[in-house]
Protein backbone atom coordinates (compact mmCIF):
# COMPACT_ATOMS: atom_id res chain seq x y z
CA UNK A 1 0.00 0.00 0.00
CA UNK A 2 1.41 3.56 -0.83
CA UNK A 3 1.77 6.53 1.82
CA UNK A 4 -1.16 8.05 -0.22
CA UNK A 5 -3.25 4.59 -0.08
CA UNK A 6 -2.46 4.62 3.54
CA UNK A 7 -3.41 8.39 4.34
CA UNK A 8 -6.60 8.04 2.46
CA UNK A 9 -7.30 4.82 4.70
CA UNK A 10 -6.64 6.68 7.56
CA UNK A 11 -9.28 9.25 6.75
CA UNK A 12 -11.87 6.75 5.75
CA UNK A 13 -11.45 4.91 8.76
CA UNK A 14 -11.91 8.13 11.18
CA UNK A 15 -14.98 9.47 9.23
CA UNK A 16 -16.52 5.82 9.39
CA UNK A 17 -15.31 5.47 13.33
CA UNK A 18 -17.83 8.23 14.01
CA UNK A 19 -20.36 6.63 11.88
CA UNK A 20 -20.43 3.73 13.17
CA UNK A 21 -20.46 3.90 16.93
CA UNK A 22 -20.95 0.26 17.97
CA UNK A 23 -19.52 -0.96 21.03
CA UNK A 24 -16.87 -3.52 19.21
CA UNK A 25 -16.23 -0.81 16.98
CA UNK A 26 -12.86 1.54 17.65
CA UNK A 27 -13.89 5.15 18.25
CA UNK A 28 -12.20 8.15 16.70
CA UNK A 29 -9.38 8.59 19.24
CA UNK A 30 -8.28 5.03 18.94
CA UNK A 31 -8.22 5.26 15.42
CA UNK A 32 -6.12 8.38 15.58
CA UNK A 33 -3.83 7.02 18.21
CA UNK A 34 -3.24 3.74 16.48
CA UNK A 35 -2.89 4.91 12.79
CA UNK A 36 -0.78 8.28 13.58
CA UNK A 37 2.19 6.36 13.94
CA UNK A 38 2.96 4.46 10.37
CA UNK A 39 1.43 7.54 8.75
CA UNK A 40 3.76 10.27 10.65
CA UNK A 41 6.84 8.27 10.94
CA UNK A 42 7.07 8.44 14.81
CA UNK A 43 6.87 5.79 17.44
CA UNK A 44 4.34 6.07 19.23
CA UNK A 45 1.15 8.65 19.47
CA UNK A 46 -1.65 8.86 22.12
CA UNK A 47 -4.85 11.38 22.05
CA UNK A 48 -6.23 12.85 24.98
CA UNK A 49 -9.75 14.57 24.27
CA UNK A 50 -11.24 16.59 27.27
CA UNK A 51 -14.05 19.23 25.36
CA UNK A 52 -15.72 19.38 29.10
CA UNK A 53 -12.84 20.01 31.20
CA UNK A 54 -9.62 18.50 32.20
CA UNK A 55 -11.65 15.83 34.46
CA UNK A 56 -13.07 14.34 32.00
CA UNK A 57 -10.59 13.69 29.62
CA UNK A 58 -10.61 10.85 27.12
CA UNK A 59 -7.42 8.64 25.87
CA UNK A 60 -6.40 6.33 23.75
CA UNK A 61 -2.94 4.85 22.68
CA UNK A 62 -1.00 3.04 19.98
CA UNK A 63 0.12 1.10 22.71
CA UNK A 64 -0.68 0.11 26.17
CA UNK A 65 2.38 1.72 27.40
CA UNK A 66 1.73 4.91 26.57
CA UNK A 67 -1.93 4.94 26.67
CA UNK A 68 -1.31 4.15 30.39
CA UNK A 69 1.22 6.82 30.44
CA UNK A 70 -1.15 9.35 29.34
CA UNK A 71 -3.87 8.11 31.52
CA UNK A 72 -1.12 8.67 34.17
CA UNK A 73 -0.77 12.48 32.96
CA UNK A 74 -4.33 13.21 33.47
CA UNK A 75 -3.95 12.71 37.10
CA UNK A 76 -0.80 14.29 37.79
CA UNK A 77 -2.01 17.43 35.08
CA UNK A 78 1.66 17.02 33.72
CA UNK A 79 2.66 16.74 29.80
CA UNK A 80 2.47 18.43 26.49
CA UNK A 81 -1.09 17.11 26.22
CA UNK A 82 -1.86 18.98 29.68
CA UNK A 83 -0.34 22.18 28.46
CA UNK A 84 -1.62 21.90 25.19
CA UNK A 85 -5.46 21.21 26.48
CA UNK A 86 -4.46 24.34 28.76
CA UNK A 87 -2.72 27.03 26.87
CA UNK A 88 -2.67 25.93 23.32
CA UNK A 89 1.39 26.14 22.59
CA UNK A 90 0.78 25.81 18.82
CA UNK A 91 0.95 23.19 16.33
CA UNK A 92 4.98 23.20 15.99
CA UNK A 93 5.71 23.69 19.59
CA UNK A 94 8.22 20.34 20.48
CA UNK A 95 10.48 19.56 23.44
CA UNK A 96 13.60 16.85 24.05
CA UNK A 97 12.61 14.92 26.95
CA UNK A 98 14.74 14.89 29.90
CA UNK A 99 15.80 18.61 29.64
CA UNK A 100 16.06 20.88 32.58
CA UNK A 101 12.67 22.35 31.89
CA UNK A 102 10.97 19.17 31.23
CA UNK A 103 12.24 17.56 34.64
CA UNK A 104 11.45 21.29 36.05
CA UNK A 105 7.68 21.00 34.26
CA UNK A 106 6.87 17.57 33.66
CA UNK A 107 8.63 15.63 36.76
CA UNK A 108 6.14 12.44 36.43
CA UNK A 109 5.81 12.53 32.94
CA UNK A 110 9.36 13.38 31.78
CA UNK A 111 10.58 10.39 33.72
CA UNK A 112 7.93 7.85 32.96
CA UNK A 113 8.35 8.54 28.92
CA UNK A 114 12.13 8.13 29.67
CA UNK A 115 11.75 4.76 31.08
CA UNK A 116 9.77 3.75 27.81
CA UNK A 117 12.76 5.12 25.63
CA UNK A 118 10.64 8.28 24.31
CA UNK A 119 12.96 11.63 24.22
CA UNK A 120 11.23 13.48 22.35
CA UNK A 121 7.46 14.61 21.63
CA UNK A 122 4.89 17.20 20.25
CA UNK A 123 1.43 18.30 20.89
CA UNK A 124 -1.29 19.05 17.84
CA UNK A 125 -4.22 20.96 19.28
CA UNK A 126 -7.61 19.34 18.68
CA UNK A 127 -9.21 22.98 17.95
CA UNK A 128 -13.24 23.04 17.68
CA UNK A 129 -15.24 26.50 17.88
CA UNK A 130 -15.14 26.60 21.78
CA UNK A 131 -11.24 26.31 21.64
CA UNK A 132 -8.83 23.53 21.88
CA UNK A 133 -10.39 20.42 23.52
CA UNK A 134 -7.65 17.91 23.43
CA UNK A 135 -4.52 16.72 22.03
CA UNK A 136 -2.60 14.81 19.56
CA UNK A 137 0.70 13.69 21.34
CA UNK A 138 3.33 12.26 18.99
CA UNK A 139 6.93 10.18 20.65
CA UNK A 140 10.15 9.25 19.10
CA UNK A 141 12.90 7.53 20.44
CA UNK A 142 15.10 9.68 18.82
CA UNK A 143 16.07 13.45 19.66
CA UNK A 144 15.35 14.39 16.06
CA UNK A 145 13.33 17.21 15.79
CA UNK A 146 9.72 16.25 14.59
CA UNK A 147 10.29 17.16 10.23
CA UNK A 148 7.70 20.41 9.37
CA UNK A 149 6.09 17.87 7.08
CA UNK A 150 5.33 15.51 9.77
CA UNK A 151 3.72 18.33 12.06
CA UNK A 152 2.00 19.68 9.30
CA UNK A 153 0.57 16.13 8.24
CA UNK A 154 -0.24 15.50 12.04
CA UNK A 155 -2.28 19.28 11.89
CA UNK A 156 -4.37 17.95 9.61
CA UNK A 157 -5.00 14.59 11.22
CA UNK A 158 -5.61 16.26 14.54
CA UNK A 159 -7.94 18.98 12.81
CA UNK A 160 -10.07 16.57 11.16
CA UNK A 161 -10.59 14.28 13.92
CA UNK A 162 -11.90 17.77 15.89
CA UNK A 163 -14.47 18.48 13.50
CA UNK A 164 -15.66 14.96 13.47
CA UNK A 165 -15.88 14.63 17.28
CA UNK A 166 -17.31 17.80 17.24
CA UNK A 167 -20.26 16.65 14.46
CA UNK A 168 -20.72 13.86 17.24
CA UNK A 169 -21.46 15.90 19.89
CA UNK A 170 -23.68 18.08 18.11
CA UNK A 171 -25.36 14.88 16.52
CA UNK A 172 -25.99 13.47 20.28
CA UNK A 173 -27.46 16.85 21.62
CA UNK A 174 -29.66 16.78 18.79
CA UNK A 175 -30.86 13.17 19.28
CA UNK A 176 -31.23 13.74 23.36
CA UNK A 177 -32.85 17.48 21.82
CA UNK A 178 -35.23 15.03 19.84
CA UNK A 179 -35.69 12.34 22.95
CA UNK A 180 -36.78 15.50 25.17
CA UNK A 181 -39.12 17.16 23.05
CA UNK A 182 -40.69 13.80 21.87
CA UNK A 183 -41.48 12.84 25.97
CA UNK A 184 -42.60 16.22 26.58
CA UNK A 185 -45.22 15.77 23.48
CA UNK A 186 -46.04 12.48 24.78
CA UNK A 187 -46.48 13.20 28.02
CA UNK A 188 -48.88 16.61 27.11
CA UNK A 189 -51.10 14.23 25.19
CA UNK A 190 -51.45 12.07 28.11
CA UNK A 191 -52.31 14.65 30.64
CA UNK A 192 -54.85 16.48 28.16
CA UNK A 193 -56.84 12.42 27.91
CA UNK A 194 -56.94 12.05 31.51
CA UNK A 195 -58.28 15.58 31.92
CA UNK A 196 -60.63 14.65 29.41
CA UNK A 197 -61.42 11.56 31.20
CA UNK A 198 -61.88 13.05 34.69
CA UNK A 199 -63.97 15.83 33.24
CA UNK A 200 -66.75 12.84 32.15
CA UNK A 201 -65.79 10.96 35.64
CA UNK A 202 -66.38 13.75 37.82
CA UNK A 203 -68.64 15.76 36.25
CA UNK A 204 -66.59 18.80 36.28
CA UNK A 205 -64.93 20.79 33.64
CA UNK A 206 -61.66 20.38 32.02
CA UNK A 207 -59.81 23.31 34.07
CA UNK A 208 -61.23 21.81 36.84
CA UNK A 209 -60.36 18.22 36.34
CA UNK A 210 -56.73 19.24 35.31
CA UNK A 211 -56.82 21.01 39.15
CA UNK A 212 -57.74 17.57 40.75
CA UNK A 213 -55.11 15.91 38.72
CA UNK A 214 -52.59 18.15 40.03
CA UNK A 215 -53.47 18.20 43.13
CA UNK A 216 -53.51 14.39 43.73
CA UNK A 217 -49.95 13.96 41.84
CA UNK A 218 -48.23 16.48 44.01
CA UNK A 219 -50.09 14.99 47.48
CA UNK A 220 -48.82 11.39 46.31
CA UNK A 221 -45.17 13.26 45.29
CA UNK A 222 -45.84 11.38 42.40
CA UNK A 223 -44.86 12.66 38.31
CA UNK A 224 -48.19 13.92 36.81
CA UNK A 225 -47.88 12.63 33.52
CA UNK A 226 -47.85 8.95 35.61
CA UNK A 227 -50.89 9.62 37.22
CA UNK A 228 -52.36 10.32 34.04
CA UNK A 229 -51.44 7.55 32.71
CA UNK A 230 -53.49 5.75 35.29
CA UNK A 231 -56.01 7.65 34.74
CA UNK A 232 -56.39 6.91 30.84
CA UNK A 233 -55.39 3.48 31.27
CA UNK A 234 -58.38 2.78 33.93
CA UNK A 235 -56.52 1.97 37.07
CA UNK A 236 -55.86 4.73 38.55
CA UNK A 237 -56.41 5.54 42.02
CA UNK A 238 -60.44 5.57 43.00
CA UNK A 239 -59.80 8.78 45.37
CA UNK A 240 -59.04 10.63 42.01
CA UNK A 241 -61.87 8.95 40.01
CA UNK A 242 -64.54 8.30 42.23
CA UNK A 243 -67.49 11.02 41.58
CA UNK A 244 -68.38 10.48 44.95
CA UNK A 245 -64.76 11.99 46.36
Amino acid sequence: MTPEQRLADAFVALAGSTADRSSDKPGPLSVLAQRAPALLGTHAATVVFAPKGYDTAQVAGSNPQVSRLEHEAVGWREGPGHDCRQADPGPWAQVALGSRPTRQQWPHYTRRALKLGYTRVVALPLRQHGGTSGALILLSCTRHAFSPATLALGRSLADFTAVLLEGAREADRSRMLTDQLEQALTSRVVIEQAKGVLSTLRAVSLDEAFDLLRKHARSCQRPLKDVAREVVEGHADPNLTDPAS
